[in-house]
């Protein structure tokens, strides 16, 4: 298997210390370097960034899939099994409002999957993901 190698996001944020605040404190993102208009931090392993951008009143489009209404754009990470079921179960105590709550996806097919989407405050969609066997990731 090849080496994971870490990406880069930036995303826009009308509220950046609410921001700040929700990635470091409610995900447990910790903070790296930063500005009056950005902050980044690791995120699980790869660099993301907050950027201040004024607030937009477009809505946010979904795509049926799995019989959900998946919101698009969205980003986030595929975390280790374990680490998804810690971490969901994290976000249930701080009282995460989910767009699609914790549950598996394909059930019994190929790409067999633990995801769950949630809004960050500034309204960007995230969607964390867990496959029990990785090699299923691309799986058709």
């Amino acid at each position: 298997m090849q080496s994971i190698t870490p990406f880069h996001v930036a995303v826009p944020v009308h509220n950046l210390e609410e921001c700040r605040t929700f990635y470091r404190d409610v995900l447990g993102c910790e903070e790296g370097r930063s500005a009056e208009h950005w902050v980044d931090f690791n995120f699980f392993g790869h660099q993301f960034v907050i950027h201040y951008k004024p607030k937009s009143e477009e809505k946010t489009h979904t795509n049926p899939v799995d019989g959900k209404n998946v919101p698009v754009p969205h980003y986030g990470v595929v975390l280790p099994w374990d680490t998804f079921e810690t971490f969901s179960k994290d976000l249930i105590g701080k009282g995460i409002d989910f767009v699609i709550e914790p549950y598996i996806r394909f059930k019994g097919e190929p790409g067999e999957q633990a995801t769950m989407f949630f809004l960050d405050p500034a309204g960007n969609a995230l969607e964390f993901k867990a496959f029990k066997d990785m090699g299923q990731l691309f799986a058709k």
